[in-house]
Parts: structure tokens; sequence; C-alpha cells
């Protein structure tokens, strides 16, 4: 991967002071006491929004307390407790698998390295990433929907997939601002920078955003 311009790494460093004063105390928004929680917390709310899975978790995690407890159980009843998240079934399947992995390749204890991690079932790399950054201080680049659109939208990257999203943000900002970085742009979007109605006119980075540009461009 080509090695960013010189305009790029100052468009960062503008994006990054910004998102540092607009949201300093930014943090995963998944309630979770242990990696296991954080992980099956992160499957969870893949198609599906943070209050939802905060929703359903609680009771999920009492009847389900550990990797052994989620290993044993009936699949059936796994589906009932999670199917508010949405594709119950591909993730009660892929949390089930994932517990039983856990026991059998890893003593129980949730690995905290990529590479272990996105042998999973149901576990790629954004899900990796939460993990390792949040649970184990390892510095990691988590792109969802926020980070893929606001990486776009504030001229990080024209790259279009997660993973190539991931690389070009990786060489624009320090390892130590990574995980860091991934909260405050998914607080971003959220708030300010919606998918289909973005709020420009009380963004403040609206002065150095390229899609302001491109919107004011006469047709």
């Amino acid at each position: 991967m080509p090695k960013p311009t010189p305009a790029r790494l100052q468009q960062a460093k503008k994006v990054a002071l910004e998102l540092a004063n607009l949201y300093p105390e930014a943090h995963c928004a998944l309630e979770h006491q242990s990696p296991f929680q954080l992980l099956i917390a992160t499957i969870l709310s893949a198609q599906c929004t943070d209050k939802m899975v905060n929703r359903v978790t609680p009771a999920l995690f009492a009847r389900y307390p550990d990797p052994a407890a989620f290993a044993a159980a009936d699949l059936e009843e796994v589906e009932s407790y999670v199917k508010p998240t949405g594709f119950y079934h591909n993730k009660a399947k892929n949390i089930i698998s994932c517990s039983q992995a856990i026991l059998r390749d890893h003593a129980g204890q949730v690995p905290n390295n990529l590479e272990e991690l996105t042998a999973l079932p149901g576990v790629g790399r954004k899900t990796a990433n939460v993990v390792l950054g949040d649970a184990f201080g390892v510095p990691g680049v988590v792109v969802d929907t926020h980070v893929h659109r606001l990486s776009r939208r504030l001229g990080l990257t024209k790259l279009d997939t997660p993973v190539q999203i991931e690389q070009d943000l990786m060489q624009l900002f320090p390892p130590e601002e990574w995980t860091t970085l991934g909260h405050r742009l998914i607080f971003h979007g959220r708030q300010v920078c919606d998918a289909k109605k973005p709020k420009c006119e009380v963004c403040t980075m609206e002065s150095f955003c390229p899609q302001v540009g491109v919107k004011k461009k006469p047709s």
C-alpha cells in the first residue's frame, strides 16, 4: 500500500485534534465485565445497535456466565435470548461454536492476538480489534459502518473495503491512537455525521471536510 501524502497526513492531524476536542471521553459503548463478555457482545452488535445489545446481554450473561456454559447451551434457547439483535440463528450458532473453540483451544480464555481471535467462529477483524483494544489494550483500528463512512467523507481514505481502510488508517495515525480514534469516529458518526442526513451545519469539521466542498459545487 502506498505511503500517505503530506496533505493526507495533515488532514488526519486536523481530524484527530478536533475529534479529541469533541469526544475526550469516548469509549466502548458495549457494556461488559470481561474479555469474554465483550467478545460475545461484539458478535451480537453486527447489524444491531449497541443499545439493543446492552438490553440483551444482562439476562444472557446471567444465564450463561462463561464459555463452558455457552459451549453446553441449547441452540434454540440461546436464540431466544439474542433474537432482538437480529440474525439470531447465525449469532447464536457462532457464539456456541466460538465458546467451544475457546474451551478446546485456549483453556477457556479469550486469546489476545489477532490471528487467534479471527480463527474463532463468527469473529472477523472488526470484532477482534474491538476485543484487543478494549479488553487487552492492544492497539487496533476498528472499521465499522461509521468509521467506514467518516474515513471516506473526511478525506482520510479513498479505499472501500474494511481491510483496506484499516490499513490506510494505520498509516495515518500512531498505534497509541488507533483504539480511541475508532471510538471517536463512531461517536461523531452517531451524533453528527449521519449516513443519510449528516448535520454539516453544526459540524466543527465543516471547514476542512472535503465532502462539504463536493456538496457545494454547482450541478
